[in-house]
């Protein structure tokens, strides 16, 4: 029993020790419920107060854009949560006199609970005083933004070198980077933020903020870039004004900023975007790249900064580095190059196509891809998802369908092509593409808008000839993709400089086709057959040289046709009668029909307005001419063979505005002979729509008040005039004479050849040069003539005032030029020459010298060209009269055997400027044996580009210095010469380095 009372008592007295604790704890919580609640009640007045101070806080460091933090807000949140459990134990106690003492004891164990929870709230709040913020007002200067590195020496990072010369520069603030797309432009500023990124110490700005704008321009989604780079915190509902002031407060108590704008294609209203105009803030910058360089203008940029493809060697680099090593394996590095060699330096192609094949070691997969590549209309899809639909993104931002048609017209064109602008003139106006009721020269000047608005899209580019204009190979492609799939009526079919011998009568047997393009292709002969290409407006067969013969049947199938050129098929000798048929025909094209002696009578083409039958072999001219009632444009240069054009036929062209007979057999007499009933210039005064006329004389025109009348309307002219006959040889085979007898668009241009100026001019000489001649010629170009030094003698006596028109004047082997002293006149009787060529003088002295008597100071001169002078020492005297050569932008000097010196000076009354040549930005010096001095020692030329300098190896010390190495482009010349020349300082000849390129 002892046992069973011991574990028995064991069990027993703990429980009730549990049981006696649990009900002296009711008993405690029920008997002190009213204190309980007083005591919360106190304890949480204290909390709220300790509440709203950090509350106070928290809105005070919102207002100074510090960034409250989450524990911070997380305990205010706790603390409302809190309040909402104790006022409802406070509304209970209201009804207290009804609780039993079971609801009294858990209502005041409740608020025991509560108590706790305060006093760990009070805890927590007390260490968030003072502390409620971080001080992140302005966020690190510059954050870096992951992406592809530019490598070192290459045409980008020289562009990159030269925008970060420009961050430098106080005077610009707003820098545009502009360049099609594809071209790396993202890549390059990405690498501009980072570089600054990489800058330790002297940080050029407060922050640097990179924002993405894209094509969709959504200024709020803009405005939250800045705002969250700013650490702004964002506000529920607020206005874009309300966040554009917040912004515009933030970004006016940053020192200096740089804002980079990625991918604009529009102008974007800084104010209304909530950003302080760069130049009203000082050191501060905008950066913003697009690929229309309109948007730079609208921008209101200070400078324009191109972005340019990539050349041979950096293509290779950067397709291999995204292909791997496998293009450069043997039997896959040929494809690997022409796959490059197709991607024309464009980074977005290279990148594309070098993932694409990446580690691919089967060469059929490379043949496959390059097949692939080179038909456009097959393209690859990843190429047309990642190349063709980004660059076309360009192409529907054109404004209008006008603008469009003219883009995807120059498509037909071959890869590579210079497209001369006349000829784009020609197939615009003749496709309906311009204002008929428009005359010449303001079409003409509606082209040149039309073209400068696709370059700012980076949809054209220059040419490589003077007035031409070229498609980059890839926007070509993006082009023809368009055009081949278009439902606007632009379908076309290219098949342009791709070596066929054939052409297939499958492809162009499709009456969808708008457009049709052979061109520079090696073609035999044409189907004999009647073609189905119904409603095709262009079709473009030149440059088929083997070409002999048109089928009469090839013609029939497109009664639509607009334009015909077959220029350059040198071996067509006639047309088919089916020509008569294409009754919709504006622009019928044969220049450089060399064989092609007649044509069937044309009157039944009436609605034609531009023929082109320059060098060609035609005798006379076709008959029916003279119902040619819309004829507005006629070539006919460059016809050795043309005999006679018979009087009357040209006078009854009434809409004709361009006649073209220059560097031909037949000349003009100034009124009709009736013995041989040939066209004179006379009848041309009654054309009321005439605008440019190229014609020869040969013998000097004697013009009365009516022809001058005549001759101010012109918009063009160039009158030649030479008592010696020209052949086909003369015309043909020698370029470097034709470059000075040729008519240049734009021109008022007068040619005199193989005159002796003295003696033919002397009795009338100051009529004939200070007459209708020249006083609305801005050309002269003197070839070949005697006695010009005395005769501008004689012009001096004579007191003429001056030749204020002149712009460009040409003297080329003129005998006895050198001024002997004699009269000079006072004034500068060329006071606004910009163009001086000189070729083939036999004379010691300066040009100084040559034009003495007209006392030529060249303070508008801009290019000078000197040729083949094989006796002048020295190109230029400075001294009393000329002092510097202030606009000289171009310098040429070539083939003077005897040259020691460019500029010889007056040591008595010469006084040196700083520097002789200050705008010059082009020299080019060949074949100088003896040239040893290009000017006096320590003068520096500051703005030059490009220095070409071949066969002058006496040349030892150039105009350049370190400084001068962020305007240089290209420096040429032979190795051997580089390496001795002497330099300034040490440091030159490394700074211009990288620009030098060695002649072979």
């Amino acid at each position: 029993m002892e046992v069973v009372g011991t574990v028995v008592g064991a069990v027993v007295v703990p429980i009730g020790r549990v049981f006696c604790c649990c009900i002296y704890s009711k008993m405690k919580n029920t008997v002190k419920f009213q204190s309980n609640l007083d005591v919360l009640k106190k304890e949480m007045e204290g909390l709220l107060t300790l509440r709203d101070g950090l509350k106070n806080e928290t809105e005070l460091a919102e207002q100074e854009e510090k960034v409250v933090r989450s524990q911070v807000n997380e305990w205010l949140k706790k603390v409302e949560q809190l309040q909402l459990q104790v006022n409802q134990i406070q509304a209970i106690k209201l009804s207290q006199l009804s609780l039993n003492c079971i609801k009294r004891y858990r209502i005041s164990r409740e608020a025991t609970e509560k108590l706790k929870d305060i006093q760990g709230l009070l805890e927590a709040g007390r260490s968030h005083s003072d502390a409620v913020a971080i001080n992140h007002g302005m966020p690190r200067a510059v954050e870096r933004i992951p992406g592809p590195t530019i490598q070192d020496k290459t045409t980008t990072s020289k562009t990159l070198d030269k925008i970060m010369a420009l961050l430098s520069d106080d005077e610009v603030q707003r820098i545009g980077i502009w360049g099609m797309g594809g071209v790396g432009k993202t890549t390059l500023v990405r690498s501009l933020n980072n570089k600054l990124k990489s800058i330790s110490s002297m940080q050029p700005f407060g922050i640097v903020i990179w924002v993405t704008i894209s094509q969709n321009f959504d200024i709020q989604k803009v405005q939250k870039q800045i705002a969250e780079r700013l650490n702004l915190a964002s506000i529920m509902g607020e206005s874009m004004e309300r966040l554009s002031n917040r912004l515009y407060e933030k970004l006016e108590k940053v020192e200096n900023f740089l804002l980079i704008l990625d991918d604009v294609w529009e102008k974007i209203d800084l104010d209304y975007l909530g950003v302080p105009r760069p130049e009203d803030h000082k050191g501060s910058k905008i950066i913003l790249t697009t690929r229309f360089l309109d948007v730079c203008r609208h921008m209101m940029t200070d400078r324009q900064v191109k972005v340019a493809v990539l050349n041979d060697d950096e293509s290779w680099q950067l397709f291999s580095r995204n292909a791997g090593n496998v293009a450069c394996l043997e039997h896959i590095s040929p494809f690997a190059k022409e796959i490059v060699r197709e991607c024309c330096g464009l980074p977005l192609a290279l990148v594309t196509m070098g993932a694409a094949m990446r580690e691919k070691t089967k060469v059929k997969l490379w043949k496959h891809a390059l097949n692939e590549l080179q038909r456009v209309v097959s393209c690859p899809p990843h190429i047309v998802d990642k190349v063709y639909k980004p660059l076309k993104w360009s192409y529907d931002s054109l404004e209008g369908k006008q603008m469009k048609h003219c883009f995807l017209y120059c498509s037909l064109f071959p890869e590579d092509f210079s497209i001369a602008i006349s000829e784009l003139a020609q197939c615009w106006l003749a496709e309906g593409l311009l204002d008929e009721q428009e005359n010449y020269e303001d079409s003409f000047n509606r082209v040149i808008d039309l073209i400068e608005n696709l370059k700012d899209f980076c949809l054209l580019e220059d040419g490589d000839h003077k007035d031409t204009v070229k498609m980059h190979d890839v926007v070509r492609d993006v082009a023809i993709w368009i055009a081949s799939s278009s439902k606007d009526g632009c379908k076309s079919l290219v098949r342009s400089g791709i070596g066929l011998s054939y052409m297939s009568v499958v492809e162009l047997s499709d009456n969808s086709l708008k457009r049709v393009s052979f061109m520079n292709n090696k073609i035999v002969k044409l189907p004999d057959c009647v073609v189905q290409c119904s409603n095709a407006s262009t079709l473009l067969l030149q440059g088929n040289p083997d070409l002999h013969k048109v089928p009469e049947k090839f013609l029939q199938g497109f009664e639509a046709l607009k334009i015909l050129n077959m220029g350059g098929t040198r071996n067509i000798h006639s047309l088919p009668l089916s020509l008569l048929q294409l009754g919709e025909l504006r622009a019928l094209l044969l220049g450089g029909c060399h064989n092609l002696k007649e044509l069937p009578p044309l009157e039944e083409l009436s609605r034609l307005q531009v023929l082109d039958l320059s060098d060609t072999g035609i005798r006379k001219l076709p008959r029916g001419m003279e119902n040619l009632n819309n004829l507005r444009q006629l070539n006919l240069s460059r016809t050795w063979n043309l005999e006679s054009i018979q009087a009357g036929i040209i006078s009854r062209l009434s809409c004709l505005e361009v006649l073209d007979v220059s560097l031909s057999s037949y000349s003009f007499s100034m009124k009709r002979n009736v013995q041989n009933e040939m066209a004179c210039f006379e009848e041309l005064k009654g054309l009321g729509q005439l605008l440019v006329v190229n014609i020869e004389f040969k013998r000097i025109p004697n013009f009365s008040d009516e022809d001058h009348s005549f001759i101010n309307r012109l918009r063009q002219f160039h009158f030649f005039i030479s008592e010696v006959s020209r052949s086909p040889v003369f015309g043909l085979r020698n370029s470097f004479m034709e470059q000075f007898l040729s008519p240049r668009r734009g021109e008022r241009a007068v040619t005199i050849k193989s005159f002796n100026l003295h003696s033919s001019f002397n009795l009338h000489s100051e009529e004939i040069l200070c007459g209708p001649l020249l006083s609305t010629a801005n050309d002269l170009m003197l070839v070949e003539c005697r006695g010009l030094s005395d005769m501008l003698e004689d012009l001096v006596i004579k007191n003429v005032t001056c030749f204020a028109g002149l712009k460009s004047l040409t003297i080329k082997g003129c005998s006895g030029s050198v001024w002997k002293g004699g009269c000079v006149a006072q004034d500068d009787l060329l006071p606004n020459l910009e163009e001086l060529h000189i070729v083939w003088l036999d004379y010691e002295k300066s040009i100084s010298e040559l034009l003495g008597h007209l006392g030529s100071r060249f303070l508008r001169l801009k290019i000078l060209i000197v040729e083949r002078c094989s006796k002048m020492e020295s190109l230029l005297s400075c001294g009393h009269i000329i002092h510097a050569l202030p606009k000289l932008e171009v310098l040429k000097v070539r083939s003077c055997r005897r040259l020691s010196e460019l500029f010889t000076y007056d040591s008595i009354q010469y006084i040196a400027p700083d520097p002789i040549v200050p705008s010059l930005r082009i020299l080019e010096l060949e074949w100088l044996p003896k040239l040893r001095t290009l000017c006096q020692d320590e003068e520096i030329w500051p703005h030059v580009e490009q220095v070409h300098v071949f066969r002058c190896n006496l040349v030892r010390k150039l105009p350049l210095t370190d400084k001068n190495a962020e305007n240089i482009k290209e420096i040429k010349g032979e190795s051997y010469w580089w390496n001795a020349l002497e330099w300034h300082d040490d440091t030159t000849e490394s700074s211009l380095r990288p620009y030098f390129h060695p002649i072979p």
